[in-house]
């Protein structure tokens, strides 16, 4: 059976949704359908691969959940969260330095800025490559060193816009919990109280030649804990495979795991406008039987989301 199609809606409670950190793949937009699945009350909201961690932040922003723990097997990424929320003043302070001293020749100074980065490992050397690189997209060498280009037609968020960025989703996570580690870790965490958002790597994107991200997920093991977790009534709202243009992006886990399987039309795909071609973006969305028990049983989802239709043509 074909899973239903969801077609995503703006919600009023997530507008003016701060999000500080630039990254390809965020579910900024997203949000407005992944944070109903979050049952408002929720004592805590882990994400183990945080990124952005748009879900977090959406969460916290709209109520739904008290704490938030956010984790990323990126060391540096991590560190630049610390710093945020630690002192995002601060941190915006060292962004407009480097803003304003790249004005000179922007491409020398991004080279030097990604060298010293290299080198270092200093959050507002990361952030500014990050509103300066390629998509916002993270590349890694075999050597893992940050090798993403910049992008020369755009200098990076401006001072003031990112100052209000930083200090706006600072505020708002708030008492939020920053680890650094392997998702198996901050899935064992997981109760049956708490919720668990996880967007791992998708299959195909990892070994290549550019890599998206510091490690990838092996398959076997991703399963293995997804089961563990179903077994232990963890509530979990997973982003895993999808498909776009015709290509598959990863294969659908197992009906044996019990859950709920949902289609999640993504829009446009921003890599295939780049290459000229017309294509939409369909990611899966899987829920665990443990959440779906939570929000009422699988006809209540359905019923709360905007369900377009049952067959498979965007993909």
């Amino acid at each position: 059976m074909t899973p239903p199609l969801i077609v995503p809606r703006k919600l009023e409670r997530l507008t003016g949704v701060p999000h500080a950190i630039p990254y390809q793949g965020s579910k900024r937009r997203l949000a407005h359908t992944i944070v109903p699945l979050i049952p408002v009350g929720a004592p805590r909201l882990l994400e183990p691969f945080a990124g952005s961690a748009a879900i977090s932040i959406a969460s916290k922003f709209s109520g739904a959940v008290g704490v938030a723990v956010i984790s990323d097997v990126n060391e540096s990424l991590m560190k630049l969260w610390r710093s945020l929320l630690d002192d995002a003043s601060a941190l915006a302070d060292s962004y407009e330095q480097l803003w304003h001293e790249q004005l000179e020749d922007p491409r020398s100074f991004y080279d030097e800025v990604r060298r010293k980065f290299n080198a270092t490992q200093e959050p507002h050397h990361f952030l500014y490559l990050l509103a300066r690189c390629v998509k916002a997209a993270v590349r890694y060498n075999r050597h893992g060193e940050f090798n993403q280009g910049a992008d020369h037609r755009r200098l990076g968020a401006k001072p003031a816009a990112m100052r209000k960025r930083l200090l706006e989703t600072s505020k708002v996570m708030t008492g939020t919990l920053v680890m650094n580690g392997d998702y198996r870790e901050i899935l064992d965490m997981a109760q049956p109280s708490d919720v668990v958002y996880m967007d791992p790597p998708y299959e195909g994107v990892t070994n290549v030649r550019d890599h998206r991200y510091m490690q990838g997920v092996d398959r076997s093991e991703f399963e293995g804990s997804l089961a563990d977790a179903v077994n232990r009534n963890v509530s979990f709202v997973l982003s895993y495979d999808g498909a776009m243009g015709g290509k598959q992006y990863g294969k659908p886990l197992p009906d044996a795991l019990g859950m709920l399987h949902l289609h999640l039309h993504a829009g446009r795909s921003s890599q295939a406008t780049l290459q000229g071609l017309d294509h939409d973006t369909v990611e899966s969305l899987y829920l665990s039987p443990a959440l779906v028990a939570r929000l009422g049983g699988e006809p209540a989802v359905l019923a709360s989301l905007e369900v377009a239709y049952t067959q498979d043509a965007l993909i």
